[in-house]
C-alpha cells in the first residue's frame, strides 16, 4: 500500500521521531502532529467571527463552535489516514491522479489559499503588537518576517523541538482566555443552552457561515497529512493500525483545545459585550478597547499576548504547509529559507498596500477577504481527500467504512454549500458598494468564480470515472539503474581550494587519494578583499601578497613529497573565482573543504561550495573538517 518509490513528504524530518517504545513513552511519541495542526483552528480568523458571534448574538451559536469542531475532527483523521497508509500528502496523491494541468491549478489555487492564510496571521499579530506595545501597524507587519528565520532555526533542531514550540505557544492562548473567563464571570445555564442547536436566523446564518469556514480551513488538511508521516512506524497492518490509533487520539485532544480557545473566545464577547449591549463588536481593537473600559488592564493585556501567541504559531504551521504544497504538486525543491521568504512577501506585501493606502481601518476589510479567498479552497483539499481515503485498491483494509464515506460527503456539501453561499453574498456586496466595482465583479470575478466551480466539479467526477488512473509517482532523482559493469576513473588535473585553514590539510590528502603521482594538482585560493573585487589580478594588497606567498608554500611541500603541484590566485568572489578557474585550467576534478557554516553564518557569508557545485560540470568532493 506505500509507495516505495515516492519522494518523501517534508523529507528534512520524514520519519525523524522514533516510536518503537512502549506504555506512556509510546503515547507521547506520537503527541505533535495534531498540536501544529489546531492552531490553524484558533488563528486572528477565527477570533474575527466569534468575537462577532459573541457580540451579536451572546451564547446561541456555540453549538455551530462545535458542529465545526466536529467536521474538522472527522476531516482531520482522513488525513491522518491518508498520511499514514499510503505515505502521501494530500498534494502528492492529488499529482499522482489527476492531469498536468488539473494539477497547476490545484497548486496554484493551494499557494493562494496559504497566502491569504497567512495574511490573516501577519494581520492579526500585527495587531497583537500594537495592542500590546502601541507599536504602528506598519512596523508589525514588518517584524513578521523574522518568522521564516524563526521557523528556519526551529526546524533545523528538529521536528519535536519544534513542536515544543508550537504546544508552549497554544499553552499561553489558553491560559489567557482561562483567567479572562474567571475576570468576566460568564453565566454557566446560558452557555448550557447555547449548545442546544436551534434555527437560524439570517444574520446568525451569515455568522455561522464564517464560522465553519474559518474552523475547516484547506492548508490544515494538507499538513496534517504530511506531519503524520515524520513519525517513524512499523509498515506492517499492526504498526499502521497502531499509528493510526494514536494519531487520532492526539488529534482529538488537540482539536478540543482548539475548540476550548474558540469558545471562550465566544463566551468572552457574549459575557463582556452581549451582555453590556455591545452587540456589533466585529474588529479586534474594538474589543481590546472594550475589555479595558470594562475590566481595566490586565484582560486587554491577556488578549493581546493571547493574540501574539496565535498569530506567530499559526504562521509558523502555515509556511510548513506552503513547502508541502509545493513540493508535492510541482516536486520543486528550492532553499527552506527563500521558500518561506517567498511565501511571507506575497502575504506581507498586500497588508503593506493596504495599510498605506486605506490606512489601518482596511486591515479589518482585508482579514475578511482572506476568509473568503480560502474558502473558495476548500473544496479542492476535501473532495480529493475523500476519494482518496474510500479507495479500496489503494488504502485496501485501510479504506474508511461506507457510513464514514457517506458522512465525510455530507459535510463536505455542507461546507462547500455554505462557503459557496458566502462567496456569492461577498461578489453581491462589492457589486453594490459602487459602479466600478460592480463592473469588476460581473466581468472578472464572476468568471472567475464559474471557472473555479468546473474545475471543483472536474475533480469530484473524473476519481468516479477513471477509478484506478494514477499516474506512476515522480521521483526526482530517477530509479537505480544496472551496475554490472564499471571502468576505473583516472583524473589527470584537480583542483583543490584552499583557505588557510585547519581544513586544508584534510583537502590536500583527499586530493592526492584520488589523482595519485599520476594527476597534475592546482591549488585554489581566492582573495576577498574589496581591492579584489573591484581591481582583480591588478590588486597586489599586503593580504594579497601574503596569500600568494602562503600558496606557493604549501605547492612547493607538495612538490617535495613527489606530486605535481601549481598554485593559482582568484580574485572577487569566491564561488564565481573558483567556476572561473576551473574552466580556464580544464580542471577535471575538484576537491573544497566545508565550512562547516550553519544557518544563519550561511545566509549572512553565502555558501561557497553549493555555488560552485551548480557551476561547474565536473565532480566534486566536498570535505567536512574534523570536529
Amino acid at each position: 500500500m506505500n509507495n516505495s518509490i515516492n519522494r518523501e513528504s517534508l523529507g528534512s524530518v520524514h520519519g525523524s521521531v522514533d516510536t518503537n517504545k512502549t506504555g506512556w513513552r509510546k503515547v507521547f511519541a506520537f503527541i505533535g502532529p495534531a498540536y501544529l495542526v489546531s492552531v490553524g483552528y484558533m488563528d486572528p480568523g477565527n477570533w474575527a467571527t466569534d468575537l462577532a458571534a459573541g457580540s451579536q448574538f451572546g451564547y446561541r451559536l456555540i453549538w455551530v463552535l462545535l458542529l465545526s469542531n466536529l467536521i474538522a475532527l472527522l476531516l482531520q483523521s482522513l488525513s491522518v489516514r491518508l498520511g499514514i497508509v499510503r505515505g502521501l500528502d494530500i498534494a502528492q496523491a492529488s499529482k499522482n491522479s489527476y492531469p498536468p494541468f488539473v494539477n497547476i491549478c490545484l497548486y496554484v489555487l493551494a499557494q493562494i489559499s496559504i497566502i491569504a492564510c497567512d495574511l490573516a496571521e501577519v494581520i492579526g499579530m500585527a495587531i497583537g503588537l500594537q495592542l500590546l506595545f502601541n507599536l504602528p501597524l506598519i512596523w508589525g507587519v514588518s517584524i513578521t518576517m523574522l518568522d521564516t528565520l524563526l521557523l528556519l532555526f526551529l526546524l533545523n533542531k528538529g521536528m519535536r523541538k519544534l513542536e515544543s514550540f508550537i504546544v508552549s505557544l497554544i499553552f499561553i492562548v489558553g491560559l489567557s482566555f482561562l483567567i479572562e473567563l474567571f475576570i468576566v464571570q460568564p453565566q454557566p445555564m446560558e452557555i448550557a443552552k447555547g449548545f442546544i442547536p436551534h434555527g437560524l436566523s439570517h444574520p446568525e446564518l451569515y455568522i455561522a457561515i464564517g464560522i465553519i469556514g474559518a474552523t475547516v480551513m484547506p492548508h490544515n488538511l494538507y499538513l496534517h497529512s504530511s506531519l503524520v508521516q515524520t513519525r517513524k512506524i512499523e509498515r506492517t497492518d499492526t504498526g499502521i493500525r497502531s499509528a493510526i490509533k494514536f494519531n487520532l487520539w492526539d488529534t482529538t485532544i488537540a482539536l478540543n483545545l482548539a475548540f476550548f480557545v474558540n469558545a471562550a473566545i465566544l463566551i468572552l464577547a457574549a459575557s463582556a459585550f452581549f451582555r453590556n449591549g455591545y452587540h456589533e463588536v466585529a474588529e479586534i481593537q474594538d474589543a481590546h478597547k472594550l475589555l479595558r473600559s470594562l475590566f481595566g488592564d490586565v484582560a486587554p493585556k491577556l488578549f493581546a499576548l493571547a493574540l501574539i501567541a496565535s498569530g506567530q504559531s499559526s504562521t509558523i504551521t502555515g509556511t510548513l504547509a506552503g513547502q508541502i504544497i509545493m513540493e508535492g504538486h510541482l516536486n520543486l525543491r528550492i532553499a527552506p529559507w527563500l521558500r518561506r521568504l517567498i511565501t511571507r512577501l506575497l502575504a506581507i506585501v498586500p497588508a503593506f498596500f493596504t495599510i498605506l493606502h486605506a490606512g489601518e481601518d482596511g486591515l479589518g476589510k482585508l482579514l475578511i477577504l482572506s476568509q473568503v479567498v480560502l474558502s473558495l479552497q476548500l473544496g479542492f483539499a476535501v473532495i480529493p481527500l475523500i476519494h482518496f481515503t474510500s479507495d479500496k485498491k489503494r488504502m485496501g483494509a485501510f479504506a474508511i467504512r461506507r457510513w464514514t464515506a457517506v458522512l465525510a460527503w455530507l459535510f463536505a456539501i455542507l461546507i462547500i454549500g455554505l462557503n459557496g453561499r458566502l462567496v456569492v453574498e461577498q461578489l453581491s456586496d462589492w457589486a453594490a458598494s459602487s459602479p466600478q466595482s460592480q463592473q469588476l465583479v460581473h466581468y472578472v470575478f464572476t468568471p472567475l468564480a464559474i471557472a473555479i466551480g468546473v474545475l471543483l466539479i472536474y475533480v469530484f467526477v473524473r476519481p468516479l470515472i477513471f477509478k484506478y488512473n494514477d499516474r506512476p509517482a515522480w521521483v526526482p532523482h530517477g530509479l537505480a539503474t544496472s551496475l554490472s559493469k564499471m571502468d576505473a576513473i583516472n583524473y589527470n588535473h584537480i583542483g583543490v581550494t584552499i583557505d588557510f585553514s585547519k581544513n586544508d590539510h584534510e583537502s590536500i590528502r583527499h586530493a592526492v587519494m584520488q589523482g595519485g603521482k599520476k594527476a597534475r594538482y592546482t591549488l585554489i585560493h581566492v582573495v576577498e578583499t574589496a581591492g579584489a573585487q573591484y581591481h582583480g589580478i591588478e590588486t597586489m594588497d599586503h593580504e594579497t601578497q601574503s596569500d600568494v606567498d602562503n600558496l606557493e608554500k604549501y605547492a612547493e611541500e607538495i612538490r617535495t613529497l613527489g606530486y605535481k603541484a601549481d598554485p593559482q590566485i582568484g580574485f572577487g568572489f569566491p564561488a564565481d573565482a573558483i567556476t572561473q578557474i576551473v574552466q580556464e585550467e580544464q580542471i577535471d576534478f575538484l576537491v573544497m573543504g566545508s565550512h562547516g557554516h550553519k544557518v544563519l553564518k550561511d545566509i549572512i557569508y553565502g555558501s561557497t561550495v553549493d555555488k560552485v557545485r551548480h557551476n561547474v560540470h565536473i565532480p566534486v568532493l566536498i570535505v567536512t573538517p574534523k570536529k
